[in-house]
């Protein structure tokens, strides 16, 4: 839903007052695509578990996480939540096969936004094979995770699951040794297929064994790292 706050910056020309400008190359295959090709980006702000496109409304823009972190998922019939995706900063979703998101989008937290069309996109992709080749690797890329995904779910134990989360988040995002989490421990179960109290178990038995350290509730240190990998193999 493209009715936030708008940076100033770089705009959607379809968006109001809006105030058009190149997105600059940058170090990652989306602004590289976007640069190469001279396309219009916009820049918006969703507050904390603001929807930014719902399941099943029109495809018309991707999206590359500037700040913050969003959650991809899909509600259940009865209502259980389960979560695709962790978007962080400088990933790209709202890459689609078909006319519509299969999958609604929120912010997890505050969270800053690029965004173009997809028909730009893909009228680029048309006549630049260098683009077109940027494009497939995202989308292979994203259909790598989700086939990790689905053999996570199906096949792997909650304590394994646990570990294999810890293992991914600790590779985008740890600095200095720290990773600071920003989505919760129900996201996590939503995103595993596991209970709230089940990853809570599973972080206080891994705390307890020296594996990991807290440093507040959403600040984790691995002390261990080949026991997780031992696990998630």
């Amino acid at each position: 839903m493209l009715n936030q706050s708008i940076t100033h910056s770089v705009v959607n020309t379809n968006a109001p007052h809006a105030v058009p400008s190149p997105v600059a190359p940058a170090a990652n295959p989306f602004a590289e695509i976007t640069g190469h090709a001279g396309l219009i980006a916009s820049e918006f702000s969703y507050k904390k578990d603001e929807e930014i496109y719902g399941e099943d409304e029109p495809a018309e823009y991707v999206y590359q996480v500037i700040s913050g972190a969003v959650r991809s998922y899909k509600l259940l019939s009865d209502g259980r939540r389960q979560i695709g995706a962790f978007h962080l900063p400088g990933d790209v979703f709202g890459l689609e096969f078909g006319s519509v998101h299969r999958l609604a989008a929120e912010a997890i937290i505050d969270t800053n936004v690029r965004l173009v069309k997809r028909r730009s996109l893909e009228q680029a992709a048309g006549t630049d094979v260098t683009i077109a080749r940027k494009l497939w690797t995202m989308t292979a890329g994203d259909l790598r995770h989700a086939e990790d995904h689905m053999l996570l779910l199906g096949r792997k134990t909650a304590m394994e699951r646990v570990a294999t989360f810890l293992l991914e988040m600790d590779r985008r995002l740890a600095v200095a040794g720290m990773m600071a989490l920003p989505m919760c421990r129900r996201d996590i179960g939503d995103y595993l297929g596991l209970t709230l109290e089940t990853v809570s178990r599973a972080l206080s038995q891994l705390h307890s064994q020296g594996v990991l350290g807290f440093s507040g509730a959403r600040q984790i240190v691995l002390r261990n790292r080949q026991r997780l990998r031992s696990m998630d193999a």
